[in-house]
């Protein structure tokens, strides 16, 4: 496996083995446990495999990589052993097979469709990174973010923005915009954009609700940063140009390879948006949980259209974008665990003020009962920068209430979270997915990228009063 993948491969299995921590409301059985009954202990485990998967590859990088899949077993099964014995096989296996069947199949069949996908899609050819030619990438990468993904839309983009900058001697700047813009803030307005927000769609949140809802705060996000990044990159090449820079990228046409995945994207979204809008009510039974017909022909098409890519896609566009299977295998170790160690805590959380996090259920509301649209913002955007978005998104969205339809009506709620989730996953490098995917690749391509403390340096920096601009505007 070549250097970058192996490195973006390892580096994948951070944020993105957090990716899939959605639990059903009801998956406990009817004679489960009161979840108002559960102490914190039980979500030790889920406590325990977060930390791992932030810290251990920082500081144990080659303990994580060779043995993830014997520490994230290990972390599961410290959680299934304790509750079956103390709340009994059955209720433990009904929980299991919910969140098996309902959450976590559907999360890697899309996360694999993306992936396939946007991995087939290579742009070959040569720019030359003046301050507006950067900007202008940047802001087709933000816009392509909630189309195909953060992810996917990071993997398209990476390379050319490295291409176009490989002659200059401060580069590692449009990288870190590059997180901030394409990684994560562009990624607000659709479900398919970033995980949290798929999260939401299969628990019931409209297709479209983001796109009405977060297009204000997300269009003044990204042109904040637009506007300094043109400002600090036009500083940059200030003193570039001095030195007369030699691009050592031979210059080439522009020309996209494996176009054909275009159409593939389009398809993605038609499915995903087809599962949300089509409801037959009809349901299959599967080991005892019923699973709705729209959910199954939405997993299907998208099975089918991942072989579609496969099929039609030239081997030099893969060649291209060192495209290989090791960043799904090692994230696929990590899914089965994060699901069942989350159970208990959305349980806990979805017992309110009567459950063991009734202190925290007390921050994000006011004296009236009142949620506290500003707390939820700065609550799930802090634990979103750590522990990544994805799960912290439905920790707060159960703690909210968990109910869509309701939380849809509290308009201000809501937004607040996903706003959250989405924009503050670009504070460190384990925040969000792609972050740590573009720094291997960034610095396998000689760019000299921060370290981990140093892009928060510059995180904090750009984007904590943004973030203030944010709340004063949206969230008073």
């Amino acid at each position: 496996m070549p250097t970058e993948c192996r490195g973006s491969a390892r580096q994948w299995a951070v944020p993105l083995a957090t990716l899939l921590t959605v639990v059903p409301t009801t998956a406990f059985a009817a004679a489960g446990p009161d979840p108002s009954t559960l102490s914190l202990w039980w979500g030790l485990p889920f406590a325990a495999m977060l930390l791992s998967i932030a810290l251990l590859p920082l500081l144990a990088g080659q303990l994580w990589h060779h043995h993830q899949g014997k520490i994230t077993t290990g972390w599961a099964l410290l959680f299934l052993a304790p509750f079956a014995l103390r709340f009994g096989l059955s209720t433990t296996l009904d929980a299991t097979l919910h969140t098996l069947l309902h959450e976590y199949l559907p999360f890697v069949i899309l996360l694999t469709t993306l992936y396939t996908v946007s991995g087939g899609i290579a742009v070959r050819g040569n720019l030359h990174g003046s301050p507006a030619q950067n900007t202008l990438l940047l802001a087709i990468g933000t816009v392509l973010a909630s189309l195909m993904g953060t992810t996917g839309a990071a993997m398209l983009m990476v390379r050319p923005v490295i291409r176009a900058n490989d002659a200059r001697r401060h580069n590692a700047h449009v990288l870190v915009f590059f997180i901030f813009l394409v990684a994560n803030a562009g990624g607000a307005l659709t479900p398919l954009g970033d995980p949290p927000l798929f999260l939401g769609f299969l628990k019931g949140v409209d297709f479209f609700w983001t796109l009405r809802h977060l297009l204000a705060p997300t269009a003044l996000l990204c042109a904040l940063l637009l506007t300094m990044f043109y400002g600090l990159d036009r500083w940059y090449w200030s003193q570039e140009v001095k030195r007369k820079p030699v691009d050592p990228t031979p210059d080439s046409p522009i020309r996209i390879i494996g176009a054909w995945n275009v159409l593939w994207l389009l398809a993605i979204v038609l499915a995903v948006l087809h599962s949300g809008i089509w409801n037959p009510e009809i349901a299959l039974a599967v080991f005892g949980q019923h699973l709705e017909l729209q959910n199954l022909t939405r997993d299907a098409a998208l099975i089918f259209v991942a072989c579609l890519s496969l099929l039609t896609t030239p081997a030099e566009a893969r060649e291209e974008n060192h495209f290989n299977w090791g960043p799904m295998i090692e994230v696929g170790k990590l899914f089965f665990g994060i699901f069942l160690t989350l159970i208990p805590v959305i349980a806990i959380l979805r017992a309110g003020p009567n459950g063991a996090l009734a202190s925290l259920v007390r921050l994000t509301s006011d004296a009236q009962g009142q949620p506290i649209a500003a707390a939820y913002f700065w609550m799930a955007g802090t634990l979103s920068a750590f522990l990544d978005n994805a799960p912290t998104y439905l920790v707060f969205f159960n703690l909210a209430g968990g109910n869509a339809a309701h939380l849809m009506a509290q308009i201000s709620t809501l937004t607040a979270i996903s706003a959250g989730a989405v924009f503050m996953g670009a504070v460190t490098y384990i925040g969000n997915a792609p972050n740590f995917m573009v720094k291997a690749i960034a610095e396998h391509r000689g760019v000299r990228m921060p370290s981990f403390f140093g892009y928060m340096g510059w995180s904090f920096a750009i984007l904590l009063p943004c973030f203030l601009i944010i709340t004063l505007v949206f969230f008073p």
